[in-house]
């Protein structure tokens, strides 16, 4: 779910040019649950081989991943580790509206109506053991280096760009800039299209989102960005303060300048919640910071042997993209890492 602040959150529209030769660390639970929820047959069902192993991650994840190399960014993925106990709330939340809505989708097919067979399915995806191990396959045959984050992967993502070790922070939350991330790219697909809650589909653009400049915008400094994020809702304190949006919240953090100062601001507001744990999470979560990213190059027969041997896709079909990108990119070669920050 994440911070909601889209609402008083300064962006700006860049194009895939901004992008090129620039390394961008994805968020890669919220790319692959995008992937489970979009690819689906018309009756809502998961894509699957013979032997019933979901594959709608990795068509997702390789046709998006060639995608945006063939626009000469470098990606790295960043999985989720151990979640803070100060998101059980939200997961059973999340784990009581997959429940209720795999309850619709029965009623659903016993009632033959496709329309809400697709609607529910979406909503109680699951994403296990299994598919993660295959993600890292597909990523590590493709020559795209992964991280595994002992938490938060937005936090992890967030350490990575201030620490210069990427360019970018991609996901499609706010919660990257709570943990302070310099630089957050929202929207990274080459569709302009997204499917939101409800079915709707909206029309979108890649956007910027600078820290800096949020932060300037607002009049704010980074502890009250966070405090304003804790009034709002955060999946730590999910809901936040009732009544509290993010105009308001922002109206009130601004009497409080300093951490030491939220006590008052938060004892005013008789919030039923520790805050200073949240802030905590944010200000101080726990970090992989051994990392060194290798980018390779993509390994055709791995790519083969994980999506056509192992999963059943079709092998022209793989070939072709494999060809095409290598087509579009013959003559701009692969740079190493260090050449992009040279």
């Amino acid at each position: 779910m994440g911070v909601d602040l889209g609402n008083i959150i300064e962006r700006k529209e860049i194009d895939f040019n901004y992008l090129k030769n620039k390394v961008v660390a994805v968020d890669a639970f919220n790319t692959l649950y995008q992937f489970l929820s979009s690819i689906r047959g018309q009756d809502g069902n998961y894509l699957m081989d013979s032997k019933g192993r979901v594959t709608s991650h990795l068509q997702g994840l390789f046709s998006r991943s060639l995608n945006l190399m063939g626009k000469g960014i470098k990606l790295v993925y960043v999985f989720d580790g151990v979640a803070p106990k100060l998101k059980f709330k939200e997961n059973q939340n999340r784990s009581d509206r997959k429940v209720y809505a795999e309850q619709m989708y029965k009623e659903a097919v016993n009632e033959e109506n496709i329309d809400d067979m697709y609607k529910y399915s979406r909503q109680f995806m699951r994403l296990n053991d299994e598919m993660i191990k295959e993600s890292k396959l597909l990523l590590e045959a493709m020559g795209i280096p992964y991280v595994q984050a002992p938490s938060e992967a937005e936090g992890q993502v967030a350490y990575m760009c201030k620490n210069k070790l990427v360019d970018f922070a991609a996901s499609q939350d706010y919660d990257s800039i709570l943990f302070g991330a310099p630089r957050l790219i929202r929207n990274l697909t080459l569709s302009q299209k997204r499917k939101i809650r409800g079915g709707k589909t909206v029309f979108t653009f890649l956007e910027l989102v600078e820290l800096n400049e949020v932060l300037d915008s607002l009049e704010l400094n980074q502890d009250q960005l966070i405090a304003l994020g804790i009034l709002t809702g955060t999946d730590f304190n999910v809901g936040g303060v009732k009544g509290i949006g993010a105009k308001k919240a922002l109206k009130l953090v601004k009497d409080y300048k300093d951490v030491n100062s939220f006590d008052k601001l938060f004892n005013s507001l008789n919030v039923d919640f520790n805050w200073r744990e949240i802030y905590d999470l944010f200000a101080n979560l726990p970090y992989e910071k051994n990392i060194n990213l290798k980018f390779n190059d993509i390994n055709e027969d791995k790519v083969r042997e994980v999506l056509v041997v192992e999963h059943e896709f079709n092998l022209e079909r793989i070939n072709s993209l494999l060809q095409k990108y290598k087509d579009e990119n013959k003559n701009t070669g692969q740079k190493g890492l260090g050449e992009f920050f040279s």
